[in-house]
């Protein structure tokens, strides 16, 4: 089966041809990183590590870069409040971001580039533009000439003319149209600033990713994703100096997911609806937030909430009871004929056609949810599971962690003395139920729950889980 993608240039589903036969190569706008990051920015962070996943899982041999923005006017400004220097203020923040995306089991990209360690491609691509004439210098600035690129607007489908009129040249730019936009900003007093042809200066925002992306992975790569806001201004203007730069196609796919919504309106600052990823992970762990952005349609928009997030918790929990009776079938079962074969098969090549449909991850939960309303009934039979059905229905679940992330609990070590301990309360407490002392019993699972041990009395005896 072949792999359809909504590529955003085109406006329909394609079938994904990779550049080279069995490789893949992403690219990501990653974080600008003046601030912990949002709970708008988790989304592409999950999402496209989630296609990712998938693509590795299928075979391919993936190459996926995603950027820090760590030179901005964001930043700039934020150094100068919190009395900080530009280095020490970035690797802050991005150490910070290395440990909300381990929460949600994020996998680091294989590179991870940064704008003030390539200055060298930056300025050299600007140059290529300039040579080109699709570009000029003005006082010291370096601007994209958008009239000269017949091609622009061609991604977000927008008229040239119809956005010059509302554009305008902000007080202190030289710029001829408008439209035209930054490559390069000279510098001002106190600023961080590198030596180029045009003096001393420091990039423009949307220059660095072009420069980054063909550095790692060429003049032309399979797939550039981000955010639904990226599509325009950023990455039109990718596009836009890219190609003028080489004359080559740039990214083949475009992916954007869908906007993060608090009461159907877009998450902004503006609004006070804005979640720091922090302030959420500190009430819901980071694999209930992972199921909740998988759990819609990665183009659609979705909704925030806490109730939301509860329910995702819910759910989740729902899956991980099945791999919990999966678990404890192991030690009964038998070398019988097998049962849930077919059924394993046909679960398989579900999820696989749901992913293969644009990464449809909604449609894959809800086919996990279906294998493990038929693993239950299996499991929950009186006749004894079978070692070829377990170890199918294993492996099936181990593909879906692969790919999503987010299935099996991380479990945190455990010290020899405490599951020493909790197993000898255990004990104890089945001691209590024998001789129907259910005062005791009850006592030790009520305070086991206020230490975050859940205790459940199954057919197949008692087991326990983490809360």
């Amino acid at each position: 089966m072949a792999i359809k993608l909504y590529n955003t240039k085109s406006r329909r589903k394609e079938e994904f041809i990779p550049l080279k036969q069995g490789q893949v190569g992403m690219y990501c706008c990653g974080p600008t990183v003046y601030n912990y990051i949002h709970l708008g920015n988790a989304r592409p962070l999950v999402v496209f590590d989630t296609i990712r996943r998938y693509f590795i899982w299928r075979g391919f041999d993936v190459t996926y870069v995603q950027n820090f923005t760590d030179v901005d006017d964001k930043i700039i400004r934020r150094c100068e409040e919190e009395k900080s220097s530009l280095q020490a203020l970035t690797e802050k923040y991005i150490a910070a971001y290395f440990e909300d995306a381990q929460a949600l089991n994020v996998l680091p990209a294989n590179i991870h580039p940064r704008v003030s360690s390539h200055m060298k491609e930056i300025i050299s691509m600007i140059e290529d533009i300039i040579a080109h004439e699709h570009a000029y210098e003005a006082a010291g600035d370096v601007y994209f000439d958008v009239r000269s690129f017949l091609a622009y607007g061609e991604l977000s489908g927008r008229d040239i003319d119809e956005m010059r009129s509302g554009a305008r040249v902000l007080p202190g730019e030289a710029k001829r149209d408008p439209l035209d936009f930054a490559l390069w900003k000279a510098a001002k007093p106190q600023e961080p600033a590198w030596e180029s042809p045009w003096g001393y200066g420091r990039p423009g925002w949307h220059i660095e990713c072009s420069a980054m992306s063909c550095k790692y992975l060429g003049a032309d790569f399979d797939i550039h994703g981000g955010g639904a806001d990226l599509v325009f201004p950023h990455h039109e203007n990718e596009i836009a100096q890219s190609r003028a730069a080489n004359g080559a196609g740039f990214a083949h796919y475009w992916l954007h997911n869908g906007f993060i919504t608090v009461n159907a309106e877009k998450m902004s600052k503006s609004l006070g609806n804005f979640f720091l990823l922090r302030e959420i992970l500190a009430k819901f762990s980071g694999d209930v937030v992972r199921y909740y952005l998988l759990s819609t349609h990665y183009r659609s928009p979705l909704d925030f909430a806490d109730d939301k997030l509860a329910v995702a918790a819910k759910s989740l929990e729902r899956i991980r009871n099945s791999l919990l009776l999966l678990e404890e079938a192991k030690e009964q079962a038998v070398d019988t004929p097998a049962r849930l074969l077919e059924c394993c098969k046909a679960a398989r090549e579900e999820f696989i056609a749901a992913m293969d449909d644009d990464f449809n991850t909604s449609l894959a939960i809800s086919a996990i949810f279906s294998f493990c309303h038929e693993l239950n009934s299996y499991l929950n039979a009186k006749i004894l599971p079978a070692k070829a059905d377990v170890e199918a229905a294993k492996l099936l679940f181990d593909d879906y962690e692969t790919v999503l992330g987010m299935i099996k609990p991380v479990v945190p070590e455990k010290e020899g003395l405490e599951e020493s301990l909790l197993e000898l309360l255990l004990r104890v407490r089945e001691l209590s139920r024998a001789k129907k002392d259910w005062a005791t019993a009850d006592a030790i699972r009520n305070g086991l729950k206020e230490l975050g041990i859940i205790i459940e009395d199954t057919h197949q005896g008692v087991r326990w889980k983490r809360q």
